[in-house]
């Protein structure tokens, strides 16, 4: 059975979303969570997918000389990419406010890349996401801000909270990607390391 080819990897998940976490178990696999923090600062000329990329590779460097035989390492990274600029995690309620203001009634892009790191080699997949918000009104976006703290989250929202629920109109690509993890591609990598 294919689970069980997957089950005979230890798949080790560098990350503390809980979103992630679920997403694992609803895919059927077994992983431990080990999350070591780096400084997320990348290079100021990246641009687009070049970003989560490089984060999640840096991320994944701190695993590289510890990983036995069967060891996979999942790291990854999301970034909310709009008009030419990354809109990151906000610090506070009106860097919030500020991102959603301006990806109001317009398209942004959700990019989130994926690292798979074993003993003898890495790859690095990605995949984007459009999302279109109808318009938000300030009192929509005050209420998601005071009730829901993004505060964690690329772009200062969450699809599965209350404002993807009244805001997006429209979504071209994976769901899942947005929520924070490509599972398509998961999936299809980790297959691939087992055939």
């Amino acid at each position: 059975m294919w689970n069980e080819k997957l089950n005979s990897l230890t798949i080790i998940l560098a990350s503390g979303s809980p979103r992630r976490k679920k997403f694992f178990e609803e895919l059927d696999l077994k992983v431990s969570i080990d999350v070591r923090p780096v400084e997320e600062v990348y290079p100021e000329h990246l641009k687009g997918s070049e970003i989560p990329d490089y984060l999640a590779v840096l991320k994944a460097s701190k695993f590289k000389e510890t990983l036995n035989k069967n060891d996979v390492v999942i790291t990854s990274d999301t970034v909310v990419w709009y008009k030419d600029e990354s809109l990151a995690k906000p610090e506070n309620a009106e860097e919030a406010y500020q991102m959603l203001r301006k990806m109001s009634n317009d398209w942004h892009e959700v990019i989130t890349s994926v690292c798979f790191t074993t003993a003898v080699k890495q790859e690095v997949v990605n995949s984007t996401t459009l999302v279109r918000f109808k318009e938000l009104s300030d009192e929509e976006i005050w209420y998601y801000i005071n009730t829901y703290k993004p505060f964690d989250k690329a772009g200062g929202y969450g699809i599965q909270e209350w404002i993807g629920l009244i805001g997006i109109e429209e979504i071209k690509g994976s769901h899942a990607n947005v929520v924070g993890l490509p599972t398509h591609l998961v999936h299809k990598m980790l297959m691939d390391m087992v055939n």
